[in-house]
């Protein structure tokens, strides 16, 4: 009884491991381009385009709010430096009047994307 306990957490372990480093380091073709398009979309301006590229890939916008990095920035911040002040509006709205930097202190998982944002 002893020994299926050990191997049952180890188990545990090792899958919980291998999750925290899949979200902090390489993504799915799927995850990643769900990514990119959700970066892309916070840049039209156009929140209808953001909240249909969110229900497309079933995202939730505050998670996204508050984990999302897309080129070095939150994409609150993103949309925001590039003129979408509509889509960043939208987003901080989602954190329900918490900030970023409130939660920057606690523990979440970070999806950081790079690509290129010329307009296409």
């Amino acid at each position: 009884m002893k020994t299926l306990k050990v191997i049952a957490t180890t188990g545990l372990i090792a899958s919980l491991t291998a999750f925290s480093v899949n979200a902090q380091g390489a993504y799915s073709s799927y995850m990643e381009t769900a990514l990119i398009d959700t970066c892309r979309a916070a840049l039209t301006d156009s929140t209808f385009k953001l909240r249909k590229t969110l229900d497309e890939y079933n995202l939730k916008a505050k998670t996204v709010a508050l984990g999302l990095v897309c080129n070095g920035e939150d994409v609150i911040t993103f949309a925001a430096n590039r003129g979408a002040t509509n889509t960043a509006d939208y987003m901080n709205e989602k954190l329900d009047g918490a900030s970023i930097t409130d939660l920057a202190a606690n523990d979440r998982v970070i999806y950081e994307v790079t690509f290129e944002d010329a307009p296409e």
